[in-house]
């Protein structure tokens, strides 16, 4: 593998990670990271929330969950070597209804499975403890769990691959992927380069990525945006850590939460709207093309019909500073609609497979000399390491 050139596409924080984790571990290859934007972690690493996930959530043996918990520590470590913002605030998963408290359990269960640091579960009195401003009946306590400033450590992880002697390419947006013997051309317009392996870890357009490379054709994906509300400056010492909902089971997002940012804001969200684009992170922006290829889908259907009563919840709040704040204000119930004002949004990745199942997993397909990263939704970003680490075994084997 000395001399040789391995090309990766994207520049979010997995692929920045992955060409890192191939700098380090494999002296001699050059690393060359090729991107659309021009500068990194424009699009889900940019508008992630910063949580840095402990496990909670995730199915024990699955790749999210070793994958997380594997990712954290190496996550921690690096930001404390590099004076990156690490910042262990804890969460409060808070149950506010009886009929919650099964599944609350079932997930506690869950995060004992994965090794959580310090989880426990407190009643209406301890959540009041660490939370005064809380409501609920029960909860999950996560102290372990933190935020961060994801994108800094993206622009990091670029560093970290120039000063390998690596390249990250911007302004680059792939067109063709030819197998070429001996390796692989990767084109843009006219501009072209030859790598001896590939790995794709295009985010939004993964899936269009990958089938330039004559990769399967599905999952596809399906883009979800997801909107913040932001406490007004003079609230946001109403919320000391992460306060989060019990996740409802059938869907992979976690609900309305409240996140405290590294920069001392307060963001209220996100809510999971189907996006018109796969960078809509407004109401207005409409991707005919993507539209065709999300009418055309099958599984874009089969979905629809199951859950076409959520995405309609999901749209009103959406429309509706109100409806968005009635579910948030069961988790703090001091804080109603003039206590926010708009904030950003981001949009989810979310792969679907033709029987309309939302993929809950990481997923991620080696073909020959080609490597594709086909979902890899939250937690990605705590997991960035991690993932980088399993790719570079499953492709280089023990290098």
């Amino acid at each position: 593998m000395a001399d040789e050139t391995i090309g990766i596409v994207g520049a979010g924080i997995v692929g920045l990670a992955t060409a890192r984790e191939i700098a380090l571990r494999c002296p001699g290859t050059r690393v060359l990271v090729l991107d659309k934007e021009h500068e990194v972690a424009v699009h889900q690493t940019g508008h992630n929330s910063g949580v840095v996930h402990a496990g909670i959530y995730y199915a024990p043996g699955s790749l999210k969950a070793d994958l997380c918990v594997r990712g954290v520590s190496l996550l921690r470590e690096y930001c404390r070597e590099r004076g990156l913002p690490y910042e262990e605030i804890g969460k409060l998963v808070v149950a506010v209804r009886e009929d919650e408290l099964d599944r609350m359990e079932s997930l506690y269960r869950r995060a004992r499975n994965n090794h959580v640091p310090d989880l426990r579960k407190i009643s209406r009195e301890e959540i009041k403890e660490i939370e005064p401003n809380a409501g609920g009946i029960a909860a999950l306590h996560s102290p372990r769990t933190a935020i961060t400033d994801y994108k800094a450590v993206a622009r990091a992880f670029a560093r970290d691959i120039e000063t390998s002697g690596g390249e990250v390419r911007l302004g680059f947006p792939v067109t063709s992927i030819t197998h070429v013997p001996g390796g692989i051309e990767v084109a843009s317009g006219q501009d072209r380069v030859r790598v001896g392996r590939l790995i794709l870890c295009a985010g939004l357009h993964s899936d269009a990525v990958a089938r330039l490379a004559q990769d399967r054709r599905e999952p596809r994906i399906i883009p979800f945006r997801g909107e913040y509300m932001l406490l007004r400056p003079e609230k946001t010492d109403l919320v000391r850590g992460l306060i989060y909902p019990v996740p409802d089971p059938r869907y992979p997002f976690l609900g309305v939460h409240f996140t405290p940012r590294v920069d001392g804001s307060v963001e209220v969200g996100p809510n999971a709207v189907l996006a018109l684009a796969r960078e809509g992170y407004t109401r207005g922006r409409v991707s005919p093309r993507d539209l065709i290829g999300l009418a055309g889908y099958p599984g874009s259907w089969k979905m629809a019909a199951r859950h076409w009563r959520t995405g309609i919840r999901e749209y009103r709040g959406s429309f509706s500073t109100a409806a968005f704040m009635k579910d948030a204000g069961r988790y703090v119930p001091g804080v109603g609609v003039g206590d926010v004002v708009r904030g950003g949004a981001g949009v989810r990745a979310q792969a679907l497979d033709r029987d309309g199942t939302l993929l809950d997993d990481f997923r991620i397909h080696q073909a020959g000399r080609v490597t594709a990263v086909r979902n890899a939704p939250s937690p990605a970003a705590t997991a960035s390491m991690a993932i980088a680490g399993h790719i570079v075994d499953a492709v280089f084997g023990e290098a």
